[in-house]
């Protein structure tokens, strides 16, 4: 339960920034960003906003300069919060909820079933790997093609895709990082599946590890309590 609390609230805090800048509590929103910005890239066209006419942007409406340099257009679109008119941005990308929200999600099942004597056995190790080997492509080739330049890769315009599927899709399928568009189906997918993979892993083998210790200490206070009664005697 306390796991369950505190993972949860973990995964409200990148929301309240948003929140707190709408509100003006700006001291407030901009310690959240910071406090989540070693655990995502945080760019803006990967992000959701809230309190604006869009829930995600592409960068070209993004009052920011993007130079092609993958680096200095990173940091650019980092740093973009946003502001009044296009809302603010949440503290950690689409990927990032995804991700840790099933994760958040299964915690709370499993602890459901454990509650009605229902167990839950780990997975194997193997099954784990094929789980999240999706994230690890789709976040790998993300990656290489960022390189060329954050809104001009291959998996920005995902021009291979529109060849394969004979262009069956509107240009917004293939095209930027959008709701709908391919790479944010993708993220939605690989994210749950790498909740998910954690979640049957770690979390069984965790409570396993707790009953057993809460045995072992059961145990011994037993013990305990039989010596003194013993000494009392």
């Amino acid at each position: 339960m306390i796991f369950v609390i505190s993972f949860g609230v973990f995964n409200l805090l990148p929301f309240a920034a948003p929140v707190a800048m709408y509100l003006g509590w700006t001291g407030l929103g901009k310690a959240i960003y910071t406090l989540y910005a070693p655990l995502c890239h945080q760019m803006a066209q990967r992000s959701f906003f809230l309190f604006g006419s869009q829930v995600m942007y592409a960068p070209d409406q993004l009052p920011v300069e993007l130079l092609g340099e993958r680096v200095n257009d990173l940091l650019v679109l980092r740093a973009f919060i946003g502001n009044e008119t296009l809302g603010w941005k949440v503290a950690w990308s689409d990927r990032m909820v995804y991700m840790y929200g099933s994760l958040w999600l299964a915690s709370v099942i499993y602890g459901v079933l454990a509650r009605q004597c229902i167990r839950i056995k780990p997975i194997s190790l193997f099954v784990f790997v094929l789980l999240i080997l999706p994230m690890a492509a789709d976040g790998g080739t993300h990656l290489l093609s960022d390189l060329s330049g954050i809104a001009r890769g291959f998996r920005y315009t995902n021009a291979w895709l529109a060849g394969l599927t004979g262009n069956v899709f509107s240009d917004s399928f293939y095209r930027g990082d959008a709701i709908g568009s391919f790479n944010s189906l993708m993220r939605l997918l690989t994210g749950i599946l790498f909740g998910v993979a954690c979640a049957v892993l770690g979390i069984p083998l965790i409570d396993q590890s707790m009953r057993i210790n809460a045995h072992l200490l059961t145990v011994k206070l037993d013990s305990w309590a039989k010596r003194q009664q013993f000494f009392m005697s």
